[in-house]
C-alpha cells in the first residue's frame, strides 16, 4: 500500500469506530451491533482498512497490548469489597459452572461441527468463556431489570473477562505446544504455571511501579493517567517477550491490586482512561471484523449457528439455574439471568490473537477460530438485543417505572423535602456527612446511602443501584456546584443543584455546575429562612387550584417521572400529575 493509501486507511479506521460508537449511543444499543458489521462491510468493500495490510504482522502485538489496557481498566473497577451476601455466592457459582460447562461442551461438540483438532476446539472454547460489560451494560441500561438482577449479571461480565483472558492465555500456550505433547500430561500443567508465574511476577512489578508514580511521586490526573499507560504497556510488553501473552496476566493483575490495595485511592472518573478505552475498543472491532472475509464465514456459518443454539439453549440456562438453587431469587429472575450471556470485545481480540499466533505455528484449523468467535458475538448480541426487554417483561423482572432519586443534603428543609418526594411516590435515596444529620434522615424513615463525602457521591456504584436523579442541595455551594460536574457521567439521568445566593464569593458555584433548581428566586439560602419561618412542603394532585403563598417546585407525572422547575425551564403540570409546593405551614384542615 502507498503511503496515501495507509494515511488514508488508518483516518477511515478512526472514523468508522468512533462514528459507529455515537450511532450505538443515539439508537440505545450496544457498540458491537454497530460495530461489527461496519468493521466486516469496510473490509469487504475496500482494501485500506485491513490491519494486516497497515500494519502487517505487528497487528497482532498492538491487539495483545491493547486488550492489557482494556484488562487494567476493567480491574480498576472491580472492587472486591463490594462483592458481598448472596450476590458474591451466585457471581462466583456463576463463573465456575459457566467457565467449565462452556468449555467442555465447546470442546465436545466443534471438533465435528468445524472439523477441527481437540486442541484447537480447546482453544476456541475458552475464548468463548467470555461474556463482558461492555455489552451486558448497555443492554442491562435498556431493559431496566430488578437492582439484584442487574448487580448479578453486572458482575458476572466485569469478572469473566480477565477470568477467560487469563485462561485462554494458559490454553493458548498448552495448544501452541502441544504437537508432540498431549494436553493434560504434566509437562502442560507445568507449562501453565510458568505462565501463570511470568504473568503474577508482572503484575507485581507494575503493582510496585504504579505505587511508586501514583503514591510516592503524586502526578496529578494527566500525568498519572500518563504514567499508569506506560507502566501497564510496558509490563505487559515484557512479560510477552519473557512468555507469550503473559502480558494480559500482568494487567489485570495491576488493576486488581490499584483498585483493591488501601492506599491507591484512585479517583471514581478517569476520563481520560476511559476515553482511551472506548477509542480502543472501537478500534479494535473495527479492525478485527475487518480481517474476517465471506469466504471465512460461509464453510462455518450453519455449524456455527448451532453452536450458538447450543450455548443460548442448553450452556447457559443449566449454568443459571445451578448457579441461583436455593438462593431465594424468584424463577423469572433465575430465568432472565439464564437469558443473557452475550459476547464482547475479549472474545474477540482473544480470538485475533490466538488464532493469528496458532496458524503462524501450522496448528491445523486455527484460522477458523476467528470467524466461528466473530458469528458467535454476533449471534449472541442480535439475539439477546431483541429479546432482552420483552422476555424481562413476560418474566416480570423489570423495575417499576419511575425515578429514584439522589438527594444530597442534611439540613432540616432538605430532609423535609425527601419526605414530600416521597410522599409523591417517589423513591428517594439520601446522603449528608455530618453524623448528626445522618441521624435525622434515619428518624424520618428515609434511606441512607453509605460512604464517604464526595466518594458517594461520584461512585459508579449509583448507577447500579439505578439512581435517575440526583439533587444536590447541601449547604455548601461550592461542593454542589462540583459534584455536579463530576457527577454527569455517573448517573442515568440529569444533575441538579440549589442556586447559590446572588452575591455569592464562592470559587465556584456561581460559575459553574449542573442546572440551577427552582428558578433565580429561590436560592438555597431563601429556601432554608422559609422554612426556618415556618414554610413547608405539600404534596396534592395537579388539578387542584394551587394556594396562595405557594410555588411549584416539582411536577411529578402520572408515570412517576419527576420534573423539577429549574432556572432555564417552567414545568407546566398536565392532568393526572401530582405537584410539590413550597408554601406557608398548611391548616389542620388542610392536613
Amino acid at each position: 500500500m502507498t503511503d496515501e493509501e495507509v494515511l488514508l486507511g488508518l483516518a477511515l479506521t478512526v472514523v468508522l469506530a468512533t462514528g459507529s460508537q455515537i450511532l450505538a449511543n443515539k439508537l440505545r444499543v450496544p457498540a458491537l451491533i454497530i460495530l461489527l458489521p461496519v468493521g466486516f462491510a469496510a473490509g469487504w468493500l475496500t482494501e485500506i482498512v485491513h490491519p494486516d495490510k497497515l500494519l502487517g504482522p505487528d497487528f497482532t502485538d498492538l491487539v495483545s497490548l491493547s486488550v492489557a489496557v482494556i484488562l487494567y481498566d476493567a480491574g480498576l473497577g472491580l472492587d472486591l469489597r463490594k462483592l458481598v451476601g448472596h450476590t458474591r455466592g451466585i457471581v462466583m457459582r456463576l463463573l465456575v459452572y459457566g467457565v467449565l460447562l462452556t468449555f467442555l461442551v465447546t470442546g465436545a461438540v466443534a471438533p465435528a461441527m468445524f472439523d477441527m483438532p481437540l486442541r484447537v476446539a480447546a482453544m476456541l472454547g475458552m475464548i468463548l468463556v467470555v461474556s463482558g460489560p461492555t455489552v451486558v451494560g448497555p443492554l442491562l441500561d435498556f431493559v431496566r431489570p430488578s437492582d439484584k438482577v442487574r448487580r448479578i449479571l453486572i458482575w458476572e461480565g466485569t469478572l469473566t473477562d480477565p477470568i477467560g483472558a487469563i485462561l485462554g492465555a494458559l490454553t493458548f500456550h498448552a495448544v501452541a505446544s502441544s504437537h508432540h505433547v498431549d494436553i493434560g500430561r504434566g509437562y502442560q500443567l507445568g507449562q501453565f504455571l510458568i505462565s501463570l508465574a511470568v504473568g503474577l511476577v508482572g503484575g507485581a512489578v507494575a503493582t510496585g511501579l504504579l505505587w511508586f508514580t501514583l503514591r510516592t511521586l503524586r502526578l496529578g490526573e494527566t500525568l498519572g493517567t500518563l504514567a499508569q499507560l506506560a507502566i501497564v504497556i510496558g509490563a505487559s510488553a515484557c512479560c510477552d517477550v519473557v512468555r507469550d501473552d503473559t502480558g494480559l496476566i500482568a494487567a489485570i493483575v495491576a488493576g486488581l491490586a490499584v483498585s483493591n490495595i488501601r492506599g491507591f485511592d484512585m479517583p471514581a472518573r478517569r476520563p481520560f482512561l476511559e476515553t482511551l478505552v472506548q477509542l480502543i475498543i472501537g478500534l479494535l472491532f473495527i479492525s478485527i471484523s475487518s480481517t474476517v472475509t465471506p469466504a471465512s464465514l460461509v464453510p462455518v456459518l450453519l455449524p456455527a449457528l448451532g453452536l450458538i443454539v447450543i450455548l443460548v439453549l442448553v450452556v447457559r440456562p443449566i449454568v443459571a439455574f445451578g448457579a441461583t438453587a436455593r438462593t431465594g431469587l424468584s424463577r423469572g429472575e433465575r430465568t432472565f439471568i439464564g437469558w443473557m450471556d452475550p459476547r464482547g470485545i475479549v472474545a474477540a481480540a482473544t480470538a485475533s490473537a490466538f488464532s493469528s499466533g496458532l496458524v503462524q505455528r501450522g496448528v491445523p484449523g486455527a484460522a477458523k477460530i476467528l470467524p466461528v468467535t466473530f458469528l458467535v458475538i454476533v449471534g449472541t448480541v442480535l439475539l439477546y438485543s431483541l429479546t432482552a426487554a420483552p422476555v424481562a417483561r413476560r418474566l416480570g423482572v423489570v423495575k417499576a417505572a419511575g425515578t429514584r432519586i439522589l438527594l444530597v443534603g442534611g439540613e432540616p428543609w432538605v430532609i423535609d423535602l425527601g419526605s414530600a418526594l416521597r410522599t409523591a411516590g417517589l423513591d428517594v435515596l439520601m446522603w449528608a456527612g455530618a453524623d448528626e444529620e445522618r441521624e435525622d434522615i434515619r428518624q424520618a424513615g428515609l434511606s441512607l446511602a453509605k460512604g464517604d463525602l464526595l466518594a458517594t457521591a461520584i461512585n459508579p456504584g449509583a448507577r447500579l443501584e439505578g439512581v435517575t436523579a440526583v439533587f444536590l442541595a447541601t449547604d455548601d455551594d461550592d461542593f454542589n456546584a462540583l459534584a455536579s460536574i463530576v457527577m454527569q457521567d455517573n448517573v442515568e439521568g440529569p444533575v441538579y443543584r440549589v442556586g447559590p445566593p446572588h452575591d455569592s464569593h464562592g470559587v465556584v458555584a456561581p460559575y459553574t455546575g449542573g442546572d440551577i433548581l427552582f428558578g433565580a428566586s429561590l436560592v438555597r439560602h431563601v429556601l432554608a429562612e422559609r422554612y426556618g419561618r415556618g414554610a413547608r412542603f405539600t404534596v396534592q394532585p395537579a388539578g387542584v387550584p394551587l394556594p396562595p403563598d405557594h410555588d411549584t417546585l416539582f411536577v411529578v407525572r402520572g408515570d412517576h417521572r419527576l420534573d423539577p422547575v429549574t432556572e432555564r425551564e417552567e414545568t407546566v403540570p398536565q392532568e393526572g400529575d401530582t405537584v410539590v409546593l413550597l408554601g406557608p405551614a398548611p391548616t389542620t384542615a388542610q392536613r
